[in-house]
């Protein structure tokens, strides 16, 4: 079935308090995409942001991110006050995400809430049971950085980094509150997540979430579980993971996630990554898995490192981890994010998961891309994949058209078979290819909706400072925007023709409805009608 969907992080929506989150404005968001006919929503990963506020870079891999919690909620529980959360300074630009003013406004009030909460209702202590795998791990991570002001784990005192038992029983009587505190927070991100993922599927929408391959090596997964990854005995990483050089890049990308141990995941049966499958599928209805690729191969650079340039490739599980996890869990709804430099086992393995694999538009134009342009153009496309303008890793369409080569901006004209100067227009004509296509699902960040150009961009990949910022205006959410999107989709057969409203159907003629005033005759088939 052809289908199609938007692409917004969460902390991308607009409301009141410096970042999106499950307030009012996310259920108006899935109103949007109902009333455009759109049926899946594409967030990125949700987890606890840490340093350089990268959702790729979480403190957990199974937790949420605090931030996301609505405080408009808190307060009709009663647990906050409307004057407590007005009185906190978020910064005054909505635009823009200031992480600063937001790490230290919102804890203190969520530490407010949590005082007044019940630690002894039924639904907290059900919840903190059935996710004792992780959440205990968490709590105590984050409770122990906490009494580090902030510092990695890595720096910590040694008893406590190698997780000596003493040591952590120690922590673990002395911080018994503060424990509970982290708790607690995760069980209301849940709890309003799942309100809001139940209230977006029975609007018929799905939520489309991502799954970094790799975890950050300052989190309680690398603290909790070391013999997982490529560790020395003092749980410091010896191979960190990234990207070669290339065009867009001269040092290559030095991500610094630590690398797997694959054959202690091989032997116990990959444990870890079924229960990190199981759990997306709780928060998702589809998991995009992000760098497909490294599990075929991965980019292994030594951790002393500074740069990318000294890595090299080294083999991954390949298809026999996903063979494993559908043995365990059948068959789950995944998309695989194969793009960057691709090899024929990694294809070769894609086409083997059966999943649907990514195509981006801007890649078919750009030589910069180091894989084949060809792969990327519309008429190349095969049935099952995802079909792209961009992502969040990727500029704008209309930023994108800015920043190439006037002869690939012609290469685009010409293959649009629009000679227009109009950056404008051709953003729009490549957003209309896009959906076009064969490809069964298609996703189009709102940016490229909206026609905003580099000042609306996610990420910039390898740099820090200025990413994961931007953030939706609420008046760009307008009912001519939906109708514009929706009708895109109809022309192109997205929406399935049961959805449509009787005044949204086409109409043929010779049905249409005869009015009291002026009758309509049928016509006689036998005459030709007279040209003018």
């Amino acid at each position: 079935m052809r289908a199609s969907g938007i692409l917004l992080p969460v902390s991308s929506l607009p409301g009141k308090y410096g970042i999106g989150c499950f307030s009012k404005e996310a259920y108006d968001f899935v109103d949007v995409l109902e009333k455009a006919n759109q049926k899946y929503w594409q967030i990125l990963p949700i987890g606890p942001t840490s340093y350089g506020d990268s959702p790729y870079q979480s403190f957990s891999t199974f937790a949420g991110n605090p931030y996301f919690i609505s405080l408009e909620k808190l307060i009709e529980e009663e647990l906050l006050t409307e004057e407590e959360c007005n009185s906190v300074d978020f910064g005054e630009n909505n635009e823009y995400i200031d992480y600063e003013k937001l790490y230290n406004g919102r804890f203190n009030l969520l530490k407010k809430a949590y005082k007044r909460s019940n630690p002894e209702d039924e639904g907290f202590k059900k919840f903190v049971e059935e996710n004792g795998f992780w959440i205990e791990d968490y709590a105590m991570f984050m409770t122990i950085k906490a009494e580090h002001n902030g510092e990695s784990f890595g720096l910590w005192e040694d008893e406590i980094r190698v997780r000596k038992p003493e040591a952590m029983e120690r922590y673990r009587e002395k911080f018994k509150d503060e424990i509970l505190f982290y708790k607690f927070i995760q069980f209301k991100f849940y709890e309003q997540w799942f309100k809001l993922k139940e209230y977006a599927n029975d609007k018929g929408i799905k939520i489309i979430g991502d799954i970094p391959i790799y975890v950050a090596y300052d989190s309680a997964d690398v603290w909790a579980n070391p013999e997982l990854f490529q560790m020395d005995e003092e749980v410091k990483p010896i191979s960190v993971a990234g990207c070669p050089p290339d065009a867009f890049s001269a040092d290559g990308q030095l991500w610094g996630n630590p690398v797997y141990k694959w054959d202690y995941h091989k032997q116990t049966g990959y444990t870890w990554w079924i229960r990190r499958i199981e759990n997306s599928t709780k928060l998702y209805d589809v998991i995009r898995i992000d760098h497909f690729r490294g599990f075929d191969e991965y980019f292994s650079i030594p951790a002393k490192d500074k740069t990318a340039v000294n890595g090299h490739w080294e083999k991954g599980p390949g298809i026999e981890l996903f063979q494993v996890i559908k043995a365990r869990l059948g068959e789950k709804p995944i998309i695989a994010e194969d793009l960057g430099y691709v090899t024929d086992t990694v294809r070769r393995m894609v086409k083997e998961s059966g999943y649907p694999n990514m195509k981006v538009l801007e890649f078919a134009f750009d030589s910069r891309d180091s894989s084949g342009a060809g792969d990327y153009l519309p008429h190349n496309y095969e049935h099952n994949c995802v079909a792209y303008t961009g992502t969040h890793d990727n500029e704008t369409i209309l930023g994108w058209l800015s920043s190439i080569k006037p002869e690939e901006v012609e290469m685009v004209r010409a293959y649009l078979n629009r000679p227009t100067e109009s950056k404008q227009v051709l953003a729009s004509e490549l957003v209309r290819t896009t959906i076009a296509s064969v490809a069964d699902t298609c996703i189009i960040p709102i940016q490229d909706y909206l026609g905003l150009d580099n000042s609306a961009r996610i990420n910039f990949p390898s740099t820090l400072g200025t990413n994961w910022r931007w953030r939706l205006i609420k008046s760009d959410l307008t009912k001519a925007l939906a109708d514009s999107i929706r009708k895109q989709n109809i022309v192109y057969g997205r929406v399935m023709w049961e959805d449509l409203q009787e005044d949204e159907k086409p109409k043929d003629p010779e049905e249409e409805t005869e009015t009291e005033t002026e009758p309509k005759q049928k016509k006689d088939s036998s005459v030709k009608e007279e040209k003018d």
